[in-house]
């Protein structure tokens, strides 16, 4: 069965119900070997087209990955990006805000990591946390050093919002593309994950309290991922809501999207004009002397 991103795309416009959107579908595989094999030719193409993103140097990517813990974001990325090039590729997770970042506006601190053109920047959780887990802990706002009055609920979020849309559409304009990917994951596979953390020792360390403490606020974190979700998918820097309960059909929508997006761009290796043509002429004679 073919994967098509656009069955996972967020429509620009369109309102997000998480309950009516499933966190689980038809596999795109009939066994683990044809997983690996569909996995393999999408990791090929991926490689091909970051070489010629990189020999190009007019675009970047820049690939967000957001999702409730264990969706399987860290396994995406490790899965599906297994095969690019690691010079042309860097990886960022954004945790807890330093000093120093907290003394800045919300998006400096992402912004400082974009990639440079010619290159895929991964963000691990992004600039998206502060419409996320801000809007579940309205207390977080009160340590960014805000003033009081820009810190009405009535208009925080959608300037927040626009602050996004216009971040990238500013990236779009400049060569860089942005897609997004939120992991919908179940609250009971989300539940069985923990578990499994629990049973193995080797995975122990991945959770902890407050992983549990947060599943009471399941209900307003779905309610922040609509609102946003909604607000800023935008055909320059798309939202795809990817059934996360299967992680290797998610790693297969997700490698399947990059590859498209990828492919989609007017991109080639520099062709050589009639003065480069002598050089190499020139280089070549110097060879084989």
């Amino acid at each position: 069965m073919k994967i098509n991103p656009k069955d996972f795309q967020v429509r620009e416009g369109r309102k997000v119900e998480l309950k009516k959107i499933p966190t689980t579908i038809k596999l795109f595989y009939k066994s683990k070997d044809q997983y690996k094999e569909i996995l393999a030719r999408h990791i090929d193409e991926l490689s091909d087209y970051q070489n010629i993103l990189y020999a190009d140097n007019r675009y970047a990517l820049l690939l967000i990955f957001q999702a409730m813990d264990a969706a399987g974001k860290d396994g995406a990325i490790k899965h599906v990006m297994s095969g690019v090039n690691p010079q042309g590729c860097q990886v960022f997770s954004f945790k807890h805000p330093s000093p120093e970042e907290l003394d800045h506006d919300f998006l400096w601190r992402t912004t400082r990591d974009l990639p440079l053109r010619g290159q895929i920047g991964i963000f691990n959780r992004s600039y998206y946390e502060e419409v996320l887990i801000a809007r579940v802990h309205p207390q977080i706002l009160q340590g960014e050093q805000i003033p009081e009055d820009l810190l009405s609920p009535k208009t925080i979020w959608e300037e927040r919002y626009r602050s996004i849309r216009d971040l990238e559409k500013h990236l779009y304009y400049n060569g860089t593309r942005v897609i997004k990917f939120f992991l919908h994951l179940s609250k009971e596979e989300q539940r069985r994950r923990f578990l499994k953390r629990l049973d193995d020792p080797s995975k122990n360390w991945k959770i902890s309290s407050a992983d549990i403490e947060e599943r009471k606020y399941w209900d307003d974190y779905m309610k922040a991922y609509e609102a946003c979700l909604t607000a800023t998918s935008r055909a320059q820097a798309p939202w795809y809501v990817v059934p996360a309960d299967d992680k290797e059909n998610a790693h297969l929508i997700i490698s399947q999207t990059i590859v498209e997006t990828l492919k989609s761009l007017k991109m080639s290796y520099p062709l050589a004009d009639a003065k480069r043509k002598k050089e190499l002429l020139q280089i070549r004679k110097r060879l084989i002397k």
